[in-house]
Parts: C-alpha cells; structure tokens; sequence
C-alpha cells in the first residue's frame, strides 16, 4: 500500500465518521471532550479524585457514541474515563444542530 493509498483510506474514513457524527448529533444531549476522545451521549457522571496531591477526573457514561475512526462500533454500552487532563462537557442546544435551510 502506498502512502497516497494509505492517505486516501484516512481521507474516506474521516468523511464516513463525519457523516455518522452528522446523522447521529441530534440523538444526543451532551458533548464530552477529553485528549484522547470524544463522546456524545445523554447521561454522564463525573467525578473529581485527588490522591497523594494528584487531581484526576472519572467520567463515566451510558449509552455514548465515541469519534474514533478506527473503531468497527461506535455505539458503546458503557464508557468509563480516567484522566488527569482537561474534561470539556458542553450541553448541545438543539437549535445550533438545525442546518440552515437554502
């Protein structure tokens, strides 16, 4: 395989992840963020832990989709995060998911 084939492979994965992330946004109430993922679903908890000094965050959710291009399901039953970076939670306004018509 070739880089330009391999560069190509990327380039449909990405545009078919796009177009899932599109068809499925409106299904989902919150938006989470964290550095190595990102997350749609309707019910999450998160907590702050600190131990020995060290501040980590654990989000778990139910019912999530996850942006990974390199996953075969996307749809997970379960997600649990551990992580001592940033977690960015947004709550999606509905009105900012409609496409403006023209």
């Amino acid at each position: 395989m070739s880089a330009e084939d391999l560069e190509k492979y990327e380039t449909e994965m990405e545009l078919k992840l796009y177009r899932e992330y599109r068809d499925v946004v409106g299904l989902f109430k919150f938006v989470i963020e964290t550095e190595r993922r990102f997350y749609l679903t309707n019910d999450y908890e998160m907590q702050v832990h600190s131990v020995q000094g060290e501040v980590f965050f654990e989000v778990s959710m139910a019912d999530a989709w996850v942006w990974d291009m390199y996953r075969p399901a996307r749809f997970v039953k379960q997600v649990r995060v551990l992580t001592f970076k940033d977690v960015n939670i947004e709550e999606l306004n509905k009105s900012d998911l409609e496409l403006p018509a023209g």
